[in-house]
């Protein structure tokens, strides 16, 4: 499944949702592999609407693509962390590489904090951590909290 990004948008530029793209959006958002006609269902539009809506919200922006959620505990990845990732002085665009190149980093977002960047792991054991951990430890300060459960699943905010 793709990852596709469409346009950002500048920052107060937000394209208009009413009832129907909202319920679309979270049908999607709950299964997006849905076929058109159950969308069409869901929301109380033909098959057709449905499909203009959703060419309409990618052109937008809005629907960037369709992903899988993957099981990382099923794949043999029982283990998540979050990392504050602090560079050295002079040493930010040499851990941003190291980040990207690090394939246990499943995610890493730059963020306005003391420690510029917030990277999600998963590995296979503490001694995996440790080494991706040591891996950084030349070019940055690190700070790591294994995670023990999720609270809050990945959802959509409000759409009203």
């Amino acid at each position: 499944m793709s990852k596709a990004r469409g346009p950002d948008h500048p920052a107060g530029a937000h394209p208009r949702l009413d009832a129907v793209d909202a319920r679309l959006l979270a049908a999607l958002d709950a299964d997006a592999r849905q076929p058109l006609s159950a969308l069409a269902r869901h929301v109380g539009l033909s098959a057709p609407s449905v499909a203009e809506r959703l060419r309409r919200l990618q052109e937008a922006g809005v629907v960037r693509g369709v992903t899988a959620e993957i099981d990382l505990r099923a794949l043999g990845y029982p283990i998540r962390a979050l990392v504050r990732i602090r560079p050295l002085p002079g040493k930010l665009h040499l851990v941003e590489r190291l980040i990207a190149e690090t394939a246990q980093i499943v995610e890493c977002d730059r963020v306005t904090a003391d420690d510029p960047f917030l990277a999600r792991l998963a590995v296979r054991s503490i001694e995996e951590l440790d080494v991706v951990l040591e891996s950084l430890s030349d070019h940055a300060v690190t700070s790591t909290a294994v995670i023990k459960s999720t609270s809050v699943a990945r959802r959509l905010p409000p759409l009203a």
